[in-house]
């Protein structure tokens, strides 16, 4: 069962929601809706399950037009980010509720009630009401519940999102094991390129309503199209800084690089370059960096690493190094920089020349 979007377009109070979205999903497929908050991730799926409708635009379920078909009349199962589950009924219920309802025999809704439950780790807790369940334990039960229907398209949006970063990576880890055995379309949403990457599988990013890139997600990390997909795909966000090409690389007014093979086919001129966090540092690690002297603008502590933000004369930068840094602010830093891991943009943002996929890897 193919998906296919044509046109799709979506206002609401004058506001232009999703802009001629136009994608097609093959059966079997894992699919990651990536953009910020408001980028459109929520209400293309809502389109995609027939739970609204396009203003412009056709929706094809295996080469059936359904824009009009109502999605209680659509073999389509969601997974939204609270822990959707009846109160009143214990996790055996919650899974069984969907299959119920379509009339299956009692055996077969047992067989796939406990299929589904010891898949999702649950099943020493099918006689429990969600009350009983930790933040994690009833997100299984409503994606058991989603699942053990084995629709032809399921929909997670942001699924994940308001569990604990220990539940967040156990589910995250499993979840390509769980979708790899299936036929169904899967489209999940989220926020984090770190997990777009996690998953694998084909990633569309949404900038206002508009598909911008889609593609193999290892493909679209490693060539962002456009500047914004490169924003979106690091974690910080990659540093961008407006330079020239001339027999050499140079960075805003005063830092001066050598020219990398991968730049080496680009005509002279203005352009913008990138960079990931991950791939400053203050510790020289190759004798292909390059120094540059900075001075702290602040430090900012994230678990085991800190995202240390950086001025160099006029330019801000943003150091993703490993472990804990109290630097003072305003004190004096060298950053390192490799510039096999410049990525080039041209001046309207467009991608011109991306690194080598072994200097682009860590996010």
């Amino acid at each position: 069962m193919s998906l296919q979007l044509k046109g799709i377009s979506k206002t609401v109070g004058g506001e232009t929601w999703i802009d001629d979205v136009s994608l097609t999903l093959e059966p079997g497929s894992f699919n990651v809706l990536l953009g910020l908050t408001l980028a459109g991730k929520t209400t293309l799926m809502r389109l995609i399950a027939g739970l609204e409708r396009p203003d412009r635009g056709r929706v094809f379920m295996h080469g059936r037009d359904v824009t009009e078909v109502p999605v209680r009349k659509r073999n389509v199962a969601m997974v939204y980010q609270q822990f959707i589950n009846y109160p009143s009924m214990t996790v055996y219920d919650n899974i069984a509720s969907p299959l119920r309802i379509a009339g299956l025999p009692r055996r077969e809704i047992d067989r796939r009630v406990r299929e589904e439950a010891e898949r999702l780790h649950i099943d020493h807790l099918l006689d429990r009401l969600p009350s009983e369940l930790s933040g994690g334990q009833q997100q299984r039960t409503a994606m058991a519940r989603a699942l053990v229907r084995d629709a032809d398209l399921l929909l997670l949006d942001e699924p994940l999102v308001n569990l604990d970063y220990k539940l967040r990576e156990e589910l995250r880890a499993e979840m390509r094991e769980i979708f790899a055995r299936r036929r169904s379309i899967v489209v999940y949403a989220t926020t984090d390129p770190l997990e777009a990457l996690a998953l694998g599988g084909n990633t569309a990013v949404l900038q206002a309503g508009r598909l911008i890139q889609y593609g193999p997600t290892l493909q679209v990390y490693h060539h962002p199209a456009t500047e914004h997909v490169a924003y979106v795909f690091s974690d910080p966000p990659m540093n961008v800084v407006p330079g020239r090409l001339d027999g050499e690389v140079r960075l805003g007014d005063s830092t001066r690089l050598p020219l990398p093979p991968h730049l080496r086919q680009l005509p002279s001129g203005a352009y913008r370059f990138g960079i990931r966090p991950s791939h400053l540092s203050i510790v020289r690690r190759s004798e292909a960096e390059v120094a540059v002297p900075a001075r702290v603008v602040v430090p900012e502590v994230t678990g085991s690493e800190t995202f240390i933000h950086v001025r160099h004369h006029d330019v801000d930068w943003v150091i993703q190094q490993p472990g804990v840094h109290l630097l003072p602010i305003g004190s004096g830093v060298t950053m390192h920089l490799d510039p096999a891991r410049l990525f080039a943009f041209d001046p309207a943002g467009r991608l011109v020349a991306a690194p080598e996929p072994w200097a682009a890897g860590r996010v």
